[in-house]
């Protein structure tokens, strides 16, 4: 296994502000579709989902998850955040996601991005089509290949 092709652009695993930098600047870069959902939406990044999360989630290990999108309530969505105190917040879970990147041999951001997107459009009840085509509007026509393997 050659570490140049796991580790793109990191010669150890990204820490956790890391892997918030990144997703910080993926939440930046979301296109139209997706940005009209998220208003003020906040990215925190924790290791492991925490035990409440694993028993909801019924995980068998913490590694089973890598994100998870908790809404404050309906009148916060989109435009209406700015007038809300709470705010929504989409959880990125670093362990799992890096043993994500490692199997993957893609690049990091990419397997962040596309956790972003899944957990973003899954909260908000897209359909698998709906998601797959703003991972192409990201990543180009192949990226629905990628994510079908």
């Amino acid at each position: 296994m050659e570490t140049k092709s796991i580790f793109v652009g990191f010669t150890v695993p990204p820490s956790l502000e890391d892997v918030t930098e990144i997703a910080d600047t993926i939440l930046d870069d979301l296109p139209d579709g997706l940005q009209k959902y998220t208003g003020k939406l906040k990215i925190q990044v924790e290791d492991f989902p925490d035990a409440f999360i694993e028993q909801e989630m019924e995980l068998e290990t913490p590694f089973d998850l890598l994100g998870c999108y908790q809404s404050s309530g309906p009148a916060v969505i989109g435009h209406l955040a700015s007038s809300a105190k709470k705010q929504d917040v989409l959880y990125l879970y670093r362990r799992p996601i890096l043993d994500a990147w490692i199997e993957s041999g893609e690049d990091i951001a990419r397997v962040i991005n596309r956790v972003m997107i899944y957990e973003i459009g899954h909260h908000f009840g897209f359909s698998t089509d709906e998601i797959e085509m703003y991972e192409e509007d990201m990543f180009g026509a192949t990226a629905a290949n990628i994510s079908a393997s």
